[in-house]
């Protein structure tokens, strides 16, 4: 049976000692690292390159967050798993977008938390009690978008992306949830103009429709959580 390998990151010893010893009454799941903050668990990660990180948010030199945003950009073939004391809504949406897999507060049950580990190296994703899929996670974020409010942010994502000041400008629309229809209306051009900058959109993106482009901007940081809304 091949193990799921696992760093754990925490700057308290006493919680990673715990936590330790907790997964390793597990048959299918294997600490082969530990690190105490953001810097160190990156390094771990590219030299044991495991297949979860469970990490903390709150940790010493660079929040779990950041070191999250850089151990995905290595795309290595790890998942991350928020283990945190800070449990808020506004706090889950910030690190599901930025990339983490799971979310639990520290108080969570350990064979839930050793339940969602198992979720996560297949790929899916864990919030709260909901097991979701690459497709319904994408979902997810779309409603908390249009809950919380928020723009695109314009200026610095066109330097970030292929897509030109209106593609951009169409995208934001898409992301509220405007139809094809509507955006049309509101910027005052045609509908088969709309449809136009969509497909281009959807090709430049390397995506299959709209609620992936919607996704794709949410993941990229092209969206604020707090935002004047026009």
């Amino acid at each position: 049976m091949e193990k799921i390998r696992i760093i754990i990151v925490d700057d308290h010893p006493f919680f990673r000692q715990g936590l330790h010893k907790v997964l390793a009454t597990e048959e299918d799941v294997s600490v082969i690292g530990e690190a105490g903050d953001g810097e160190e668990a990156i390094e771990k990660t590219k030299d044991l390159v495991p297949d979860v990180v469970l990490m903390d948010i709150n940790l010493p030199k660079m929040n779990g967050i950041e070191a999250m945003r850089e151990i995905k950009n290595l795309n290595l073939p790890t998942n991350v798993i928020l283990v945190t004391a800070y449990d808020d809504e506004e706090q889950v949406y910030h690190a599901i977008r930025g990339g983490a897999s799971a979310y639990h507060a520290k108080d969570v049950d350990p064979k839930q938390l050793v339940h969602t580990i198992r979720e996560v190296r297949t790929g899916n994703y864990v919030i709260g009690d909901s097991v979701m899929t690459e497709d319904e996670v994408g979902q997810w974020l779309l409603q908390k978008f249009q809950q919380f409010g928020g723009e695109l942010q314009l200026e610095e994502a066109r330097f970030l992306s292929p897509l030109s000041p209106r593609e951009m400008e169409i995208l934001r629309l898409v992301v509220k949830g405007l139809s094809n229809k509507e955006i049309a209306y509101d910027l005052g051009i045609s509908h088969q103009t709309v449809k136009n900058h969509i497909t281009a959109i959807l090709s430049k993106l390397g995506v299959a429709d709209r609620t992936q482009a919607a996704v794709y901007a949410l993941r990229r940081g092209w969206v604020p959580l707090h935002a004047q809304n026009e």
